[in-house]
């Protein structure tokens, strides 16, 4: 029996739904993580009786068909990359991007990847690394005992040197933005990777040519919506237990028959 296969196709679409779910959930505090959501589509039809088709010798046309279905397949788990609420730290070298835009950072292989979370620290020679030891690029080097650190709002980086009282600016913090934000690449640790999907990388100065603004002090959070997920979990559970009917009333159905043949 058919219907079988077509409700397994459905019970394995919640399944999947349920782990994008939770790792939605997972990540609630996790900072300037973008939630998924998983999509769905229907999958090929039996045409039976096919709609248009002559009814009759005298040119009567179907006005419906008899078409079959087989299920349901997932065709991605998108990320929504909406802004997040931005949260004060107070300390020096936490910063959020409002707007668009992503932080561009150095791998150890060379290559490069994105982030949005600002949380950036200082190495052992002073650059500014991410949580990771990454070198946040352009590459700046913040001098020994130099204070007064501050990021304004265009990414100029400035500190007050040893035995000086005037503030000089170090560097420029960039932004990369991209055409399809949602092409991005999601690598772990708060890293993404570009692709022919994303377009190609766009290096500038935050506040010009459509890049947000930089905020220092602060942190990009979560864009998960806590009822938004639960109520999303509840749906996802009820559709499984009644693909799950499905299975048990078809199973039903076919021993019946079974027993009805012998």
């Amino acid at each position: 029996m058919r219907a079988l296969d077509t409700a397994a196709t459905g019970m394995a679409a919640m399944d999947l739904q349920v782990q994008v779910i939770a790792g939605n959930i997972a990540n609630m505090t996790t900072t300037a993580y973008k939630s998924q959501r998983a999509e769905f589509q229907d999958l090929l039809y039996e045409h039976v009786q096919r709609i248009g088709a002559q009814a009759s010798d005298q040119g009567n046309i179907l006005p419906v068909g008899i078409e079959l279905g087989s299920g349901v397949k997932t065709v991605g788990t998108p990320r929504l990359m909406t802004q997040g609420t931005v949260a004060q730290t107070g300390n020096t070298l936490d910063v959020a991007i409002q707007g668009s835009g992503w932080f561009k950072i150095q791998m150890p292989d060379g290559t490069f990847s994105y982030t949005r979370d600002g949380s950036f620290q200082m190495d052992s020679q002073g650059r500014i690394v991410t949580a990771q030891g990454n070198l946040v690029q352009p590459t700046i080097t913040i001098p020994a005992n130099s204070t007064g650190l501050t990021i304004n709002q265009q990414g100029q980086v400035s500190v007050t040197p040893p035995g000086s009282t005037t503030s000089s600016i170090l560097g420029q913090l960039t932004l990369t933005t991209f055409i399809n934000d949602a092409g991005l690449q999601a690598q772990g640790s708060n890293l993404f990777t570009a692709t022919p999907a994303s377009g190609t990388p766009q290096d500038g100065v935050p506040g010009t040519n459509n890049a947000g603004t930089l905020l220092q002090g602060s942190l990009e959070q979560s864009n998960v919506e806590a009822v938004t997920e639960i109520s999303n979990l509840i749906a996802a559970q009820r559709a499984y237990e009644m693909n799950s009917k499905v299975i048990s009333a078809a199973d039903q159905m076919l021993q019946t028959t079974s027993q009805l043949a012998r």
